[in-house]
Protein backbone atom coordinates (compact mmCIF):
# COMPACT_ATOMS: atom_id res chain seq x y z
CA UNK A 1 0.00 0.00 0.00
CA UNK A 2 1.04 3.71 -0.83
CA UNK A 3 -0.43 6.73 -0.86
CA UNK A 4 0.20 10.19 -1.95
CA UNK A 5 -0.86 13.24 -0.21
CA UNK A 6 -0.21 16.98 -0.89
CA UNK A 7 3.10 16.75 1.12
CA UNK A 8 3.88 13.25 1.94
CA UNK A 9 4.50 9.96 -0.03
CA UNK A 10 3.04 7.04 2.67
CA UNK A 11 5.45 3.64 2.25
CA UNK A 12 5.76 0.84 3.62
CA UNK A 13 9.33 0.80 5.45
CA UNK A 14 12.14 -0.81 3.78
CA UNK A 15 15.23 -2.38 5.74
CA UNK A 16 17.45 0.69 3.91
CA UNK A 17 15.28 3.03 6.35
CA UNK A 18 16.33 1.49 9.35
CA UNK A 19 19.09 3.79 10.03
CA UNK A 20 16.93 7.03 10.56
CA UNK A 21 13.99 5.46 11.65
CA UNK A 22 16.18 4.38 14.46
CA UNK A 23 17.57 8.09 14.83
CA UNK A 24 14.18 9.51 14.22
CA UNK A 25 11.63 7.72 16.46
CA UNK A 26 14.47 7.14 19.11
CA UNK A 27 13.79 10.47 19.96
CA UNK A 28 13.15 10.81 23.85
CA UNK A 29 10.17 13.03 23.00
CA UNK A 30 9.02 10.50 20.46
CA UNK A 31 9.09 8.14 22.18
CA UNK A 32 7.46 9.17 25.51
CA UNK A 33 4.06 8.91 23.65
CA UNK A 34 4.26 5.65 22.24
CA UNK A 35 2.81 2.74 23.68
CA UNK A 36 4.14 -0.25 21.69
CA UNK A 37 8.23 1.34 20.84
CA UNK A 38 10.95 -0.07 22.73
CA UNK A 39 13.01 2.77 24.31
CA UNK A 40 15.95 2.90 24.09
CA UNK A 41 14.79 2.11 20.22
CA UNK A 42 18.16 0.99 18.62
CA UNK A 43 19.11 0.05 14.78
CA UNK A 44 17.92 -3.27 16.29
CA UNK A 45 14.90 -2.11 16.73
CA UNK A 46 14.16 -0.30 13.81
CA UNK A 47 15.12 -4.06 11.67
CA UNK A 48 12.64 -5.52 13.94
CA UNK A 49 9.92 -3.09 13.26
CA UNK A 50 10.54 -3.16 10.09
CA UNK A 51 11.24 -6.78 9.29
CA UNK A 52 7.51 -7.63 10.21
CA UNK A 53 4.83 -8.68 8.07
CA UNK A 54 1.99 -6.46 6.20
CA UNK A 55 -1.37 -7.41 6.98
CA UNK A 56 -3.03 -6.90 3.60
CA UNK A 57 -6.11 -4.85 5.25
CA UNK A 58 -4.14 -2.82 8.20
CA UNK A 59 -1.84 -0.23 6.70
CA UNK A 60 1.70 0.36 8.66
CA UNK A 61 3.44 2.99 6.57
CA UNK A 62 5.89 5.67 7.13
CA UNK A 63 5.43 8.81 5.94
CA UNK A 64 8.17 11.12 3.88
CA UNK A 65 8.31 15.01 3.19
CA UNK A 66 7.77 14.98 -1.14
CA UNK A 67 10.80 17.35 -1.68
CA UNK A 68 12.88 18.46 -4.73
CA UNK A 69 15.89 16.26 -3.27
CA UNK A 70 15.92 13.81 -1.06
CA UNK A 71 12.63 12.93 0.80
CA UNK A 72 13.26 13.19 4.58
CA UNK A 73 11.52 10.60 6.94
CA UNK A 74 8.42 12.71 9.18
CA UNK A 75 6.87 9.70 10.79
CA UNK A 76 4.48 7.14 10.63
CA UNK A 77 1.24 6.10 10.70
CA UNK A 78 -1.05 2.56 10.51
CA UNK A 79 -3.81 0.88 11.77
CA UNK A 80 -3.21 -2.21 14.06
CA UNK A 81 -5.06 -4.59 16.24
CA UNK A 82 -6.04 -3.71 19.55
CA UNK A 83 -5.56 -6.10 22.69
CA UNK A 84 -9.13 -6.85 22.18
CA UNK A 85 -8.99 -7.06 18.37
CA UNK A 86 -10.45 -4.12 18.06
CA UNK A 87 -8.80 -1.73 14.78
CA UNK A 88 -6.63 1.25 16.35
CA UNK A 89 -4.99 4.14 14.50
CA UNK A 90 -1.51 5.01 15.64
CA UNK A 91 0.83 7.65 14.76
CA UNK A 92 3.85 9.27 15.39
CA UNK A 93 5.66 12.58 14.22
CA UNK A 94 9.15 13.48 14.07
CA UNK A 95 9.95 16.14 16.61
CA UNK A 96 11.55 18.70 14.53
CA UNK A 97 7.43 18.73 12.21
CA UNK A 98 5.61 18.80 15.41
CA UNK A 99 3.05 21.27 14.83
CA UNK A 100 2.87 21.14 11.00
CA UNK A 101 -0.51 19.43 10.44
CA UNK A 102 2.02 16.11 9.04
CA UNK A 103 -0.10 14.00 11.29
CA UNK A 104 -3.24 14.83 10.46
CA UNK A 105 -2.13 14.36 6.61
CA UNK A 106 -0.51 11.13 7.12
CA UNK A 107 -3.61 9.52 9.36
CA UNK A 108 -6.58 10.96 6.91
CA UNK A 109 -4.48 8.77 4.15
CA UNK A 110 -4.52 5.50 6.03
CA UNK A 111 -8.08 6.29 7.66
CA UNK A 112 -8.88 6.40 3.80
CA UNK A 113 -7.29 3.75 2.83
CA UNK A 114 -8.04 1.37 5.81
CA UNK A 115 -11.93 2.28 5.01
CA UNK A 116 -11.05 1.03 1.43
CA UNK A 117 -10.16 -2.14 2.53
CA UNK A 118 -13.73 -2.71 4.82
CA UNK A 119 -12.02 -1.78 8.02
CA UNK A 120 -14.33 0.01 10.06
CA UNK A 121 -15.41 0.89 13.91
CA UNK A 122 -11.26 2.14 13.97
CA UNK A 123 -10.55 3.46 17.79
CA UNK A 124 -7.83 5.66 18.61
CA UNK A 125 -6.12 6.64 22.03
CA UNK A 126 -3.74 9.33 23.07
CA UNK A 127 -1.75 10.14 26.50
CA UNK A 128 -3.82 12.59 28.65
CA UNK A 129 -0.94 14.66 29.08
CA UNK A 130 -0.45 14.97 25.22
CA UNK A 131 -3.46 17.08 23.97
CA UNK A 132 -1.64 18.12 20.43
CA UNK A 133 -2.33 14.31 19.97
CA UNK A 134 -6.21 14.91 20.90
CA UNK A 135 -6.09 17.68 18.08
CA UNK A 136 -5.46 15.40 15.40
CA UNK A 137 -7.78 12.74 16.60
CA UNK A 138 -10.51 15.06 16.42
CA UNK A 139 -9.35 16.91 12.97
CA UNK A 140 -10.06 13.56 11.51
CA UNK A 141 -13.86 13.29 12.96
CA UNK A 142 -13.11 11.09 16.14
CA UNK A 143 -14.82 11.56 19.75
CA UNK A 144 -13.51 11.50 23.32
CA UNK A 145 -15.59 8.41 24.42
CA UNK A 146 -15.42 10.12 27.72
CA UNK A 147 -13.93 6.76 28.68
CA UNK A 148 -10.29 6.24 30.50
CA UNK A 149 -7.58 3.67 30.24
CA UNK A 150 -4.11 3.03 31.42
CA UNK A 151 -1.87 2.17 29.56
CA UNK A 152 1.94 1.06 29.19
CA UNK A 153 5.06 3.11 27.62
CA UNK A 154 7.72 1.75 26.93
CA UNK A 155 9.54 5.39 26.59
CA UNK A 156 8.14 5.96 29.84
CA UNK A 157 8.27 2.94 31.26
CA UNK A 158 5.23 3.48 33.68
CA UNK A 159 1.41 3.09 33.42
CA UNK A 160 -0.34 6.14 31.95
CA UNK A 161 -3.71 7.54 31.54
CA UNK A 162 -4.75 7.36 28.46
CA UNK A 163 -8.43 8.94 26.48
CA UNK A 164 -9.94 7.02 24.42
CA UNK A 165 -11.79 7.88 21.30
CA UNK A 166 -13.83 6.24 18.60
CA UNK A 167 -14.80 6.99 14.93
CA UNK A 168 -17.79 9.87 15.19
CA UNK A 169 -18.65 12.77 13.20
CA UNK A 170 -16.41 15.41 11.73
CA UNK A 171 -17.69 17.74 14.49
CA UNK A 172 -15.47 19.41 16.51
CA UNK A 173 -15.04 17.91 20.10
CA UNK A 174 -14.53 19.95 23.33
CA UNK A 175 -14.98 17.26 25.87
CA UNK A 176 -11.53 15.58 26.10
CA UNK A 177 -10.34 16.46 29.60
CA UNK A 178 -6.91 17.23 28.62
CA UNK A 179 -8.00 20.27 26.96
CA UNK A 180 -8.67 21.81 30.50
CA UNK A 181 -5.20 22.42 30.55
CA UNK A 182 -5.78 24.36 27.79
CA UNK A 183 -9.28 25.64 28.08
CA UNK A 184 -7.96 29.68 28.22
CA UNK A 185 -6.41 29.57 24.88
CA UNK A 186 -9.37 28.30 22.77
CA UNK A 187 -11.54 30.58 21.22
CA UNK A 188 -14.61 32.30 22.51
CA UNK A 189 -18.04 32.06 20.99
CA UNK A 190 -19.18 35.57 20.59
Amino acid sequence: MFARTPRLLLRPGWMEDAPVLAQTIGDPSVLRNLTRAPSPYGLDDAEAFLALPQHPQLPRLLAFTRTQGAPRLVGGCGIHLDEQGAPELGYWIARPYWGLGFATEAARAVMSMARANGVRDIRACHFADNPASGNVLRKLGFRFTGQKAQRHSLGRDAMVDCLLFEEGDAMRQDNDPAMDLYRDALPVAA
